[in-house]
């Protein structure tokens, strides 16, 4: 049904999909790893683009990478959490994709925040200063990763 959807649109538009695990006061409501889903989500559907959320380890790992095809779909790696305003290690975070690149061209690779820091009107026990911190640093990395 989503390839019906979405087959046919202009050559210019991109269409991706987020896969939410909750995201409600810094919460969560699901766990478990990508494989059972990976080769259909990442191999057969006709996204441009994929956000995926591995903030925790309740992700899994990154081996389900390995069915999204070579070429021009992109996997966003929400490395980084809104749930809570602690900074993560920018150390850590160039690993992390150091080890999705395993599995996957790092040029397909791209870096996001796990989530968005007010999926609701409650939003996610965290400051807007640390907000912005990790939005900095995300861009800080990006350039650093994969320079202009």
């Amino acid at each position: 049904m989503i390839n019906q959807a979405i087959d046919g649109r202009p050559s210019d538009m991109a269409v991706t999909t987020h896969v939410c695990r909750g995201n409600f006061r810094s919460t969560w409501i699901s766990e478990g790893g990508y494989e059972p889903i990976a080769e259909t989500l990442l191999g057969a559907t006709h996204y441009d683009g994929y956000f995926l959320e591995y903030d925790s380890a309740r992700a899994g790992g990154f081996e389900p990478l390995r069915f999204l095809p070579k070429g021009p779909k992109q996997v966003v790696l929400g490395l980084v959490t809104s749930k809570s305003g602690t900074l993560e290690s920018k150390g850590e975070i160039k690993r992390r994709i150091e080890e999705a690149s395993a599995y996957v061209d790092g040029g397909q690779l791209c870096l996001s925040p796990q989530c968005g820091f007010a999926s609701t009107e409650e939003g996610n026990i965290l400051a807007e200063d640390e907000q912005w911190a990790k939005l900095a640093m995300i861009v800080d990395l990006t350039d650093e990763i994969w320079p202009p």
